[in-house]
């Protein structure tokens, strides 16, 4: 997990930093808000970013706003570092986008704690995105069974996309996930099965 902390103080950050890569995350760093809205616009941005309030550039209700803004399909979860902690300040960050805060000076467990909190729902978000990802393939297979389908008026099979003939429950499993257990109806036991029988039953005797 990557962690982004964007702190002009440099004790302070290099405190964040020295905690946070003892916990095991990953860290990047930036030293106003312009930098820290440039890595979390990268590609490999990282999943959670925490931001001093003050800071030159743009300060960190203005990096919230920001990324709010840009609709990022997996946006960061942010934490807003600050002194501030009245209620309205507080109010005001979380209006601005932020999804937790710590106040300074902070304390090191609340700081592990609020990070916690961040990569839990950073996981829930991902497994949900994968079910999602997982639903719409489902669909996609079940749509390709929809409309036309060609099939051989004589031995019933099935022509797919490429043009090659095979049977139907092959066809069908291949594009659902159906499963097929073979048996024989009434009509067919008695107008091929049957016949197929009485071949070798013991023929009676004339007269008998």
């Amino acid at each position: 997990m990557r962690i982004l902390i964007a702190e002009d103080n440099e004790v302070s950050r290099r405190l964040l930093e020295l905690y946070l890569i003892r916990w095991g995350y990953e860290v990047v760093t930036a030293i106003d808000g312009i930098e820290a809205l440039h890595i979390l616009g990268s590609e490999n941005s990282p999943s959670i970013a925490i931001l001093d309030w003050m800071m030159p550039g743009k300060d960190g209700l203005e990096v919230c706003r920001t990324i709010r803004q840009t609709q990022k399909l997996s946006p960061a979860y942010i934490i807003l570092l600050t002194a501030r902690n009245g209620k309205a300040d507080i109010v005001q960050g979380l209006e601005a986008g932020a999804d937790d805060y710590i106040s300074k000076p902070f304390d090191r467990e609340e700081l592990l704690a609020r990070v916690r909190v961040g990569v839990r729902l950073i996981e829930l978000q991902r497994k949900l995105a994968e079910r999602v990802d997982e639903l719409s393939h489902a669909l996609q297979q079940v749509k390709q069974l929809q409309g036309l389908l060609p099939i051989c008026s004589y031995c019933k099979r099935v022509r797919d996309d490429n043009n090659y003939w095979q049977q139907v429950e092959k066809y069908i499993s291949q594009h659902s996930e159906a499963q097929f257990s073979h048996c024989v109806c009434p009509d067919c036991f008695e107008n091929v099965v049957r016949p197929e029988l009485n071949k070798f039953a013991p023929q009676k005797e004339a007269g008998k």
